[in-house]
């Protein structure tokens, strides 16, 4: 390994900051943002299964193993807790890794790694050893894949102590997100949904996103930590993240044609959840309806509902609902479009929230 890390000296690429706004996918969103971290961080590493001469199998490493070398971006055996465990270790020596595993039901081997390493290092080493891994993760269903290739584990990595746990919902937000996640000093989670990979949109590279301290105490997200309100609504909050905010935001185009104004919030950090922006909506608007695609029991979305009902109990109008995949495991391909929260499914949920009457 050694070896490996001399073989090239590290990028001293200090560009000038990007300014104005962009037309990317998420995949070349996430690209910049890594050339961006590469070039400022020498210690910053990005490795694992095709991530070198391939660039990734969605090639979001595209091109950075020849502009960086083999030293910085590098092919790994397929073994994800070797992966995860040569990342701790190379946190440990001062590096910020920024491994990828290749499909987010190849997360399971790891599991160990992530559970009693990552996440606890720092408390165990009492902040002596500190662990700034940045786990690139593609999530969710979406691209019809086989087993183990769509799944959704944010209430997994969520209920983990020391793990923090982001996924962007378009390019703007992954740029930002993801540039934001490898400078911290904790371990983040970043969850990419596979499906938003090809899909484009304008990043602004002067946005208050950047620019804003991330203290996360801005209702609506101007800092990167926050949630961020995507669409104003008067009647009921949709709360999503990942690929279902682009689907709710269908679905509010499609209620307000009946003259219903729904309010579109993307929490975009799922650990920490900013509580704040969750209750300054549901304030607003007074009814709440939360979608995944992970299964209904103890997912996320039961969190959210209960951070909704402490903060807004005395304003709700019906309980919050929640629309999401179903009890059984990320079916096969075929299956998806029943298993995915679709646009029917949602616009029942926010009927059944509107139309309820207490007593």
């Amino acid at each position: 390994m050694s070896d490996v890390l001399l073989e090239s000296e590290p990028s001293m690429d200090n560009r000038s900051p990007r300014h104005g706004v962009e037309q990317l996918s998420m995949q070349q969103a996430l690209n910049l943002a890594l050339d961006e971290v590469l070039a400022e961080n020498s210690k910053a590493l990005i490795f694992g299964e095709d991530c070198g001469r391939l660039g990734g199998v969605f090639r979001v490493t595209d091109g950075l193993r020849a502009k960086y070398g083999n030293g910085r971006v590098f092919d790994t055996p397929l073994a994800e807790s070797g992966i995860l465990g040569m990342a701790v270790g190379l946190a440990m020596a001062g590096f910020h890794p920024i491994p990828e595993v290749q499909f987010d039901g190849f997360a399971y081997p790891a599991i160990n790694q992530i559970v009693c390493q990552i996440a606890r290092m720092n408390y165990r080493s009492r902040g002596i050893l500190p662990m700034p891994i940045t786990l690139r993760v593609p999530s969710f269903g979406g691209i019809r894949a086989p087993e183990h290739h769509g799944e959704s584990l944010e209430a997994l990595f969520a209920h983990v102590p020391g793990l923090k746990v982001a996924s962007p919902s378009n390019p703007h937000e992954a740029y930002h997100l993801l540039k934001y996640a490898a400078t911290r000093p904790d371990p983040v989670i970043f969850m990419e949904p596979k499906s938003r990979y090809w899909q484009k949109g304008e990043v602004h590279f002067d946005s208050a996103d950047a620019t804003s301290p991330p203290d996360g105490s801005s209702p609506g997200g101007g800092s990167p930590t926050g949630a961020k309100v995507m669409r104003e609504g008067r009647h009921l909050t949709l709360v999503a993240w990942g690929a279902m905010v682009a689907r709710c935001l269908q679905v509010a185009g499609l209620a307000a044609e009946d003259g219903i104004d729904i309010e579109v919030l993307d929490l975009r950090w799922l650990k920490p959840i900013d509580e704040a922006a969750l209750e300054a909506s549901v304030r607003k608007t007074r009814r709440a309806v939360v979608v995944h695609e992970a299964p209904l029991t103890s997912g996320l979305g039961a969190e959210v509902a209960q951070l909704i009902t402490r903060s807004c109990f005395d304003t709700l109008k019906a309980p919050v609902e929640r629309v999401t995949g179903f009890d059984v495991p990320y079916p096969s391909g075929d299956l998806e479009d029943e298993y995915i929260p679709n646009i029917d499914r949602i616009l029942f949920g926010i009927q059944r929230v509107l139309e309820y009457r207490r007593g």
